[in-house]
């Protein structure tokens, strides 16, 4: 019996002093738990304390000097470096185009403004000398970048106003709505010829003189869609994929001399292009879509522009965070991209069939 008393008894005191390096553990790991933290709290904040007093001294110049740069220096560095310079610009007779002409009259360029509407080009030229007066004066020149034999013949009539172009713009375009299966092969070869051959063409026919002269910039004025095809656009994101590829391999071949090429990719930019869209069966589109009606303003959209044409600029991306991170997810993770076409495509197909109900 005594010796049961005897074995429970130690049993007592092992489960006991168990019991009690167990609490010695748990509180010697919340000691050691609140030091970290302590710790990690003085190392952060004699950081921020030393980070902060040498940076501060840093980034306060750095700030004054990005604010002069982008308000002013790249102004008087733009207009000094473009003054005189021959620019043509194709689809210069509304939007983007239009807004591109007004930035490059400003800086005191010569500039040619190429389109089919001769009277909408008129009004544009007319609208630039009224509003900037300038010792340059805007000329027009009819052009349909549908219209690829003619291309050469206008491109020398442009060559000929002053003996050379300086720098060509390839705006000019149209976009496109529909499906695949239901778009016929004709608005295909219509949205290619006009987005892709087309400023093809002109570019061929220019860059001899260019050349020659080892001087000048193409500027291609391409789509984020160049970079990303989204659902019921593939006529229009397929000549811009084929616009971004062409310039992009052209920059290449010319990086011996000093021809300057820069591939512009804007996200929605508030013009006329969705109305002016063609469909599946190469009707007139005319409805200003949503996207559109929100997007960046042209003429903000030319200033960008003509900066990066005159810092000789190899690619700009106008566009928002979203547009940003698609084409991030595009490259990095194919799968997580596709399902969310996926997922657009069904939605604007519903969307579609509620409006037609």
């Amino acid at each position: 019996m005594m010796q049961n008393d005897m074995k429970i008894g130690r049993l007592k005191n092992s489960v006991l002093g168990s019991l009690a390096v167990s609490a010695c553990l748990q509180t010697l790991k919340k000691v050691y738990r609140n030091f970290c933290k302590a710790l990690y709290s003085a190392m952060m904040h004699w950081s921020r304390l030393l980070l902060g007093g040498i940076a501060l001294p840093l980034v306060l110049p750095w700030l004054v000097y990005n604010l002069y740069r982008s308000h002013f220096k790249n102004k008087i560095f733009r207009n000094r470096s473009l003054e005189d310079k021959v620019v043509l610009i194709t689809g210069a007779s509304s939007g983007l185009g239009e807004a591109l002409a007004h930035a490059f009259h400003k800086a005191g360029t010569k500039v040619i403004l190429a389109a089919r509407r001769k009277d909408a080009l008129e009004k544009v030229k007319n609208d630039l000398i009224t509003k900037y007066p300038s010792k340059n004066t805007p000329v027009v020149l009819t052009l349909d970048l549908h219209d690829l034999k003619r291309i050469p013949q206008k491109a020398r009539e442009a060559l000929d106003l002053y003996g050379h172009i300086d720098i060509l713009v390839n705006n000019g375009g149209i976009s496109y709505r529909g499906e695949i299966s239901e778009t016929d092969l004709e608005v295909d070869l219509r949205v290619m010829v006009t987005n892709y051959f087309g400023p093809v063409a002109l570019t061929k026919a220019i860059l001899p003189s260019m050349l020659e002269r080892n001087s000048g910039s193409i500027v291609a004025i391409s789509s984020v869609q160049g970079k990303i095809a989204i659902p019921f656009r593939s006529a229009y994101s397929a000549s811009k994929h084929a616009t971004q590829a062409f310039f992009d391999t052209l920059k290449s071949e010319l990086s011996h001399t000093n021809i300057h090429v820069c591939v512009v990719s804007p996200g929605y930019v508030h013009t006329n292009l969705s109305l002016n869209a063609v469909t599946a069966r190469g009707e007139l589109y005319g409805v200003m879509d949503e996207s559109t009606a929100s997007g960046m303003d042209p003429y903000d959209a030319a200033e960008n522009i003509i900066i990066a044409t005159a810092a000789k600029r190899s690619e700009l991306l106008l566009a928002g965070i979203l547009p940003k991170i698609a084409i991030f997810i595009r490259v990095f993770s194919s799968w997580l991209y596709f399902y969310l076409m996926g997922s657009r495509a069904r939605r604007i197909r519903a969307a579609n069939m509620i409006k037609e109900d």
